[in-house]
Order: structure tokens, then sequence, then C-alpha cells
């Protein structure tokens, strides 16, 4: 969060390169998913899921949140080709 890259997002960048070259046809996006699981937490808690459900839906709830901004970036992306 301190704008430096940790050694899992380099590893990451490495992966995502590679995939690049090897599907060069296809457009690859990449999502910064590292608040996904407080939003995650914080959805959970106003809805009072009960804490023992919490850890199995967890992830699920953090995919939808990446999915939504994936959609979203998409949806504006749209929207600035029609201008």
């Amino acid at each position: 969060m301190n704008g430096t890259i940790s050694e899992r997002a380099k590893i990451t960048e490495v992966f995502v390169h590679k995939l690049k070259c090897k599907y060069n046809h296809l457009k690859i996006e990449t999502i910064d998913e590292r608040l996904t699981t407080v939003e995650a937490h914080k959805t959970m808690n106003f809805l009072e899921v009960n804490k023992n459900k919490k850890k199995d839906i967890v992830d699920t709830i953090s995919a939808v949140y990446i999915l939504e901004t994936y959609l979203n970036k998409y949806k504006n992306s749209l929207k600035n080709d029609l201008k």
C-alpha cells in the first residue's frame, strides 16, 4: 500500500508477462485485489453473518468484488470508446 512492489506482486507480474507473450491475441487484464478481503469482511459484518460461516464465504465475496471491479472498468472503457 506504500507504493513498493511486494515479492508476490513481482512474481505475478512475471506470470502476467508470460501470459501476454503466449496469448498475445487475448487481452489480459489485471485487477488490484488487495483490499477485497477487507471489503468482504465489512460486508459480512454489515449483514451480521455468523462468524463461523465467515471463513467459508469470504473468498466468494472477495471474488464478487474483483469481478465487479473488472466489469466497472470494462463498462467505463466502453463509455470512453463511444465518446
